[in-house]
């Protein structure tokens, strides 16, 4: 056994394992009410599979906004697969989770954010947690995004 808790590891499989239980609820009883998702995944993963005029347009991370109209969600163990339409044409894709930057369902203010270690090493420190239990906002009013690498060694 190792001298310590890997919290930070723990915590992102918490997280990737919500991502997948809700995808999975959705997948059988579509979504409810207002909710919708913003995705946005590493097209660079390895086992990402869109198409290629996709991975030409988005070289690094794409977003994908499942709302109004998708089609075939399957949720596995390592991914899900869904249809969505680009500009009436329609492309299948498969996203494991580990290729997930951010998921976010506006309609309830939730938010994920999943960081490696090379996108921390511009960012600034972790600002120290608030007094006050109400949720930060940005300039817009927005919630702030949760982001899981400040407990990550």
């Amino acid at each position: 056994m190792t001298g310590s808790i890997d919290y930070g590891n723990l915590m992102y499989a918490a997280m990737r394992s919500l991502i997948q239980k809700v995808l999975s609820q959705v997948a059988e009883d579509g979504l409810p009410g207002a909710h919708h998702f913003l995705i946005t995944f590493d097209t660079m993963h390895p086992d990402v599979e869109i198409a290629d005029w996709l991975s030409d347009r988005y070289p690094d991370k794409m977003t994908i906004v499942m709302q109004h109209w998708f089609d075939n969600l399957d949720v596995s163990d390592d991914g899900f697969t869904v249809t969505l339409n680009f500009g009436d044409q329609p492309e299948t894709l498969f996203v494991p989770f580990d290729a997930i930057k951010t998921f976010v369902d506006p309609s309830v203010e939730f938010g994920l954010r999943f960081e490696t270690q090379d996108d921390d090493e511009d960012a600034p420190p972790p600002a120290p947690p608030p007094d006050d239990p109400e949720p930060e906002r940005d300039d817009e009013g927005s919630p702030q995004v949760v982001s899981l690498d400040s407990f990550r060694k």
